[in-house]
């Protein structure tokens, strides 16, 4: 124990005699150095390093950085080994950029708006759909003026998305939402609805749909009617129609008031399904009068959109429809109010008692004479035997009863049809020249003013008939209505192009109107050069794409893809017949094509790619619009007035529809001269 006691002190002994020579050392050192803190030569240099010990004991000479590297080391108040003297960066961190320039740059407090002055600036720019405005102003403008966001500006920004089909930004901007601690209402859930209503990705907004419903359920919110609409108009336009008549069913059972907008948006959705969209779409009609809603001018707008789209589906099926809408039209008041409190909008089958049934066995009142009129509150059969002939829109605008039914069945309802009304029904008669005729002698007689998109689908419907004298002779009835023809008057005219002499007049008379031409117009003028097969037709039309330095897009390329393949087999075949009359000229012409495409690919960048990877490649994001500032000179911000008004309507009065052109295949088409139309045989 004694010998331990002594070995510890001889050790303290050695360590001090050691640092007694080093600050002997180190004070004979600091008189040649300038001034430094007297503190310095405090004993609080209790360590040293080897290497400057070393460097004491062998008599070299310490220069300044080594003393202040010794005293840092001696410091007991300095961590770690590195000089105190180590230059600080130049650049500085991101991160402590920002911080300094938040705490210097501190916004005046005249810089600072108001929620009202916010909310302005925010509805400025999503009037004149600038997106990505709107958006910076709650996201950078605010965070600038150091502002704090209410949930009211937050649901203006969601909403802007929403109308534009934005999805995955209005999303985002929830989660911000919920991240600020910010309250979530119920107008928010609507605009995130919408937003996936209108999303372009119909996957992604269905599923986007089925989160946020989720979300609600979890957070135990109740929703309210307007949810419900956003909700049947979300899931119906994403083509999940079970889910849309199942949520009406819910809003029944929650004794909810269901109106007329609710089943608009179920005939929406009825709309997305081609195959059986129409039966659907009868069944909603006389829902909607069973619960006492009536129609207003946009079910029968919509209802004209099933007819022009949608099939009736298996036939079969389609009888047990008709069938339950005749029975259940045939019931007492008693008996009305009761099958009306059944929760189930949408049957899977017809309802029992007419399971059995079949058309010839209902009652005479339901089978009459004339047409067949399944659009009234009291519908009726007439003629109709058979289903099977009911393929084509004015098919299915017979079993309506025609246009004539359609007209009368609004004026009981004391609804007065407007252009749009009328434009669907042109888009939906016989193509004939006498149905046409019809149609404009109803626009007179009731007073309706025409737009341009009512002479626009005229002007198409003779095109797709190959009746191009007739779509040319529309233009006189549009000068003659006072209006004037847009870029979709030349695009629909660019239809009857069938040769280069009149695509180049068209283009021409494009010129003189100061319209510009448009990768859509050319396009329908390539599909009449490919279907010609004309060669230089084509080549042209690839020129002009180069020199106006367009994208070509999907439908273009598609043409062209199909033109090529055309040309291949032709080309083929003439390899098996080396005589066969035309070879040389085709070969002569298709070889000079084919060295002309290959130069336009290649200046394209599409040379060498499939039809998926050029499609791929020209295709553009239907979001990037939204992340790029509106160019300057565009025109709804040179006139935003102009982007909001109306487009113009005129009368017809001064069209002589009686000197129209008639055709004698009106009879055989389905309509008579006194608008009386066939029955389905």
């Amino acid at each position: 124990m004694a010998s331990a006691i002594i070995h510890t002190i001889r050790r303290q002994l050695m360590f001090r005699a050691k640092t007694s020579r080093d600050l002997i050392r180190l004070a004979s050192v600091s008189t040649r150095l300038p001034p430094r803190d007297h503190s310095l030569q405090s004993v609080r240099f209790l360590h040293s390093s080897q290497p400057l010990f070393n460097k004491v004991i062998s008599g070299g000479r310490l220069d300044s950085e080594d003393v202040s590297l010794l005293e840092a080391k001696q410091d007991p108040d300095t961590f770690g080994t590195l000089s105190p003297r180590v230059p600080e960066p130049e650049v500085l961190d991101e991160g402590d950029r920002k911080e300094e320039e938040f705490f210097q740059n501190k916004p005046a407090r005249s810089q600072k708006l108001s929620t009202k002055e916010y909310a302005d600036l925010i509805k400025g720019h999503l009037k004149n759909q600038r997106i990505k405005e709107a958006i910076d102003v709650l996201e950078v403008r605010m965070k600038e003026d150091r502002v704090k966001p209410v949930n009211y500006l937050f649901n203006l920004v969601i909403g802007g998305c929403a109308r534009v089909g934005y999805s995955k930004k209005a999303f985002q901007l929830y989660n911000k939402m919920k991240q600020h601690g910010l309250k979530v209402t119920g107008g928010t859930y609507t605009s995130l609805f919408n937003a996936c209503a209108n999303s372009p990705f119909l996957g992604d907004g269905l599923h986007k749909a089925n989160r946020l419903r989720e979300i609600m359920i979890e957070k135990g919110y109740e929703p309210n009617e307007s949810n419900f609409n956003a909700m049947i108009k979300a899931y119906g336009r994403c083509g999940d129609l079970k889910t849309a008549f199942q949520l009406v069913d819910e809003m029944m059972s929650k004794k909810l008031r269901i109106q007329t907008d609710t089943f608009n948006f179920l005939l929406q959705a009825c709309i997305t399904d081609t195959e059986f969209g129409f039966r659907h779409a009868l069944l909603v009609w006389h829902k909607m009068y069973r619960l006492k809603a009536q129609p207003d001018i946009y079910s029968f707008n919509l209802l004209l959109r099933c007819a022009r789209d949608c099939g009736l589906g298996d036939l079969e099926a389609t009888e047990q429809v008709i069938e339950q809408i005749l029975y259940q039209s045939r019931k007492k008041p008693a008996q009305l109010e009761e099958s009306s409190q059944q929760p189930a909008l949408i049957e899977d089958s017809a309802a029992d008692s007419s399971k059995h049934l079949q058309l010839s066995d209902l009652s005479p009142e339901i089978h009459q004479e004339g047409t067949p009129n399944l659009l009234s509150s009291q519908p009726h059969l007439g003629s109709l035997i058979s289903l099977g002939e009911v393929k084509k829109p004015e098919d299915r605008l017979l079993l309506l009863g025609g246009a004539n039914s359609i007209l009368a069945e609004m004026e009981n309802l004391k609804i007065h049809p407007d252009i749009k009304t009328m434009t669907e029904l042109l888009d939906t008669v016989p193509p004939t020249l006498a149905a046409e005729k019809q149609i404009l002698s109803t626009i007179r007689r009731l007073g309706i003013r025409c737009d341009i998109d009512f002479f626009n689908i005229l002007i198409k419907k003779r095109s797709m008939r190959f009746d191009y004298e007739a779509a040319r002779e529309v233009l006189t009835m549009i000068r003659t209505a006072r209006l004037e023809p847009d870029i979709v008057t030349y695009g629909v005219l660019a239809l009857g192009c069938r040769t280069q002499e009149e695509a180049r007049a068209l283009l021409k008379e494009m010129r003189d109107a100061n319209i510009r031409i448009n990768i859509q117009i050319l396009g329908a003028m390539l599909r009449q050069g490919t279907a010609t097969k004309n060669f230089r037709y084509v080549t042209e039309m690839l020129e002009i794409v180069k020199q106006e330095r367009f994208k070509p897009n999907e439908a273009f390329l598609k043409h062209l893809d199909n033109f090529n393949k055309k040309c291949e087999k032709i080309n083929q075949a003439y390899n098996k017949q080396p005589r066969k009359a035309g070879r040389e000229e085709f070969k002569l012409e298709y070889n000079r094509y084919k060295l002309k495409l290959e130069y336009w690919m290649d200046h394209m960048g599409l040379k060498g790619l499939s039809l998926d990877d050029a499609v791929g490649a020209v295709r553009e994001h239907p979001w990037e619009q939204f992340k790029q500032t509106q160019a300057d000179g565009y025109e709804a911000t040179k006139n935003p007035k102009l982007r909001h008004e109306k487009k113009k309507q005129h009368s017809i009065r001064k069209i002589k529809v009686d000197e129209l052109k008639d055709d004698d295949d009106a009879l055989d088409a389905g309509v008579g001269r006194k608008g009386e139309i066939r029955r389905i045989e």
